[in-house]
């Protein structure tokens, strides 16, 4: 049994559209279905989780002019949870070798808390453009400093929430957790190059300062 969340990624028009057209062509009164996908959020669920959406987000290689990029993962995740109750178990790459992890039901049942899903496709689809900004913030009584930084730079994140006041600050330390997640899930050899030898696999000597 699925559990529930709170809030949903909402849909644009052009991903209710996208949704009706895939999971029920024929239906006659499509503004009606939409306005209930867009209330209901079982009801939502189940759309996005339908096979044939993915199979046509997976057919159409200008699926990003048609949807959000929040939708797209979204669709990605559901069936990836999907596709991990049926399995035994998951593959992790370690250097050359592919390593079986029985894990799976673990996964599965963490991929069933609602709030994780929206969580995850609306991280990963941050992802998809770096964003720029320049604020300005009082450095002390009279002097007003500006600050330009990116979204994607983990150390300017880390300067500017030290900027802020505490009650500012969780959203850059969000920002930050992130961006570590989503390297060591997407690229774990970077941070193995860090710290071992590409072959030997034996860790780097750490040089303090």
């Amino acid at each position: 049994m699925r559990a529930k969340g709170k809030l949903s990624l909402k849909l644009n028009e052009k991903d209710l559209e996208f949704l009706v057209e895939s999971a029920s062509p024929e239906v006659a009164d499509k503004t009606k279905l939409k306005q209930i996908i867009s209330e209901d959020e079982d009801f939502r669920n189940t759309f996005i989780s339908d096979e044939r959406v993915f199979r046509r987000v997976m057919d159409d290689r200008e699926i990003f002019l048609k949807i959000s990029p929040a939708l797209f993962f979204e669709i990605l995740l559901r069936k990836a949870a999907r596709d991990l109750e049926d399995a035994s178990f998951t593959v992790e790459k370690s250097g050359t070798s592919k390593i079986p992890i029985f894990d799976t039901q673990e996964i599965a049942e963490l991929m069933s808390n609602e709030s994780l899903v929206t969580y995850l496709a609306d991280m990963l689809s941050s992802f998809i453009k770096t964003r720029s900004y320049r604020l300005s913030f009082r450095a002390k009584p009279g002097v007003w400093k500006k600050i330009t930084f990116s979204d994607l730079d983990i150390q300017a994140l880390m300067d500017f929430s030290e900027a802020v006041s505490e009650a500012h600050r969780l959203r850059f330390y969000k920002r930050i957790a992130d961006i570590c997640l989503f390297i060591l899930g997407m690229f774990p050899e970077y941070v193995e190059r860090e710290y071992r030898y590409p072959f030997s696999g034996q860790l780097r000597p750490q040089i303090p300062g």
